[in-house]
């Protein structure tokens, strides 16, 4: 327990830290983040004797970066994406090892967890930056810790028990209840500092509460969809890169699924 803490609270300062410096080191932590998380999704496929092709995977994080920062267009990122599909199954046809399982799952790691991350680097740089990461962030780290701790009491009935065995509906649904205060928080904290960066103090209450809500939801659908990957490799956790957490896509799982839909929840209503 104290590792965890300790190693949370350096992992959040750093967070922290990169996010509010620029939209550079927004992006290029970001991208950091997708590249070690691409590594371990790789490394465990290994373990399936699956040879992912994780060059691939890396190339489009760098490509995908560096078109967010060139503030590039959805065509270009369409591109990239497009293309790094068929280097993935060019690797297949032209390395033994690799072969066509491996050319599968290197798609299926472009499509999970980089283009996730690719969507994030944008959303990092877009006009409602803050608000999405905050209202996503605070509302999921919520979500998560009182789903544990109301499923770990009063759980009964299980969500997906051959898949996460302790999640519970009752933790799930108190989880994103609790996600209501942090959307009230963030819209407080709006009002309060009305001048800052990323549309933090154009959001309504309205919005925020339905925006963590949906983000919330969503980061629980994305913590089960991790989950699902685990059990089939049949591990515990991804790596043991962060003492006490497990590795960085245990720790990104959430956010994956739901910094998109509180992006798009503020962009359908107007933002």
């Amino acid at each position: 327990m104290k590792n965890r803490v300790i190693y949370g609270a350096i992992l959040l300062v750093l967070t922290v830290l990169c996010i509010f410096l620029s939209p550079v080191t927004r992006v290029l932590f970001f991208a950091a983040a997708a590249i070690l998380c691409a590594v371990e999704y790789s490394r465990q496929m290994e373990k399936l004797e699956v040879r992912c092709s994780l060059w691939v995977l890396v190339t489009y994080l760098v490509i995908q970066a560096g078109l967010t920062l060139l503030r590039a267009g959805a065509a270009a990122y369409a591109a990239c994406f497009v293309g790094c599909v068929y280097l993935a199954f060019i690797s297949g046809i032209l390395r033994r090892r690799v072969s066509g399982n491996g050319a599968l799952d290197t798609a299926a790691g472009l499509a999970y967890p980089c283009v996730l991350f690719g969507a994030i680097m944008v959303i990092s740089v877009s006009e409602i930056w803050l608000s999405t990461l905050a209202l996503a962030c605070l509302s999921t780290w919520n979500c998560d810790n009182t789903a544990f701790l109301v499923g770990r009491k009063y759980g009964k009935h299980k969500i997906a028990p051959h898949i996460s065995p302790n999640k519970s509906v009752e933790g799930s649904v108190w989880g994103a209840v609790s996600a209501l205060p942090m959307g009230a928080v963030v819209w407080l904290l709006g009002r309060a500092f009305p001048g800052a960066p990323g549309g933090f103090g154009a959001v309504p209450l309205w919005l925020c509460l339905a925006t963590a809500l949906a983000a919330s939801t969503m980061g629980q659908l994305g913590d089960l969809a991790e989950s699902l990957i685990k059990r089939m490799i049949g591990v515990k956790d991804f790596s043991n890169l962060i003492p006490g957490h497990g590795g960085m896509l245990d720790r990104a799982d959430s956010l994956l699924f739901a910094i998109p839909t509180a992006y798009f929840c503020l962009r359908l209503a107007g933002l």
